[in-house]
């Protein structure tokens, strides 16, 4: 019954996005440092941005919030692929990762095979590594 408000309620809305966490996760790092300094400037920046999450999530303009998140994710994209990557080259124990010295394209070779000759799959140009 309630759940069918919700989604009644819903309807039509934006609901959430990349930069709505974005501003929800700097809201609650603003709120800690609030919680631990008490000064009233970082409250009502943090009260700001929550707001404007709130606002966004419940928008029907639609059209407005989806190039708002576009540009947001133009300008943040390289952060979030560079600490994606940088996240799976940590987790990854059986791979080795280098970079093209032609083209600058990542390349994963199995780790422990010792010195190999690793070939770009986009350029074509080839150097010798230690895996």
């Amino acid at each position: 019954m309630i759940r069918n408000a919700i989604q009644r309620f819903m309807y039509g809305r934006y609901g959430n996005d990349q930069l709505n966490l974005f501003l929800i996760g700097v809201y609650l790092l603003l709120y800690l440092v609030y919680m631990f300094t008490r000064w009233e400037a970082v409250y009502w920046v943090s009260f700001v941005l929550l707001l404007g999450a709130l606002f966004r999530l419940l928008s029907r303009n639609i059209e407005r919030r989806r190039t708002e998140n576009a540009k947001f994710m133009r300008a943040a994209g390289p952060v979030i692929s560079w600490l994606r990557l940088r996240r799976n080259m940590h987790r990854d124990k059986e791979h080795v990762y280098f970079k093209c010295p032609s083209c600058g394209q990542r390349l994963r070779v199995p780790r422990g095979r010792g010195k190999i000759t690793v070939t770009c799959r986009s350029c074509g140009a080839s150097f010798e590594e230690k895996s």
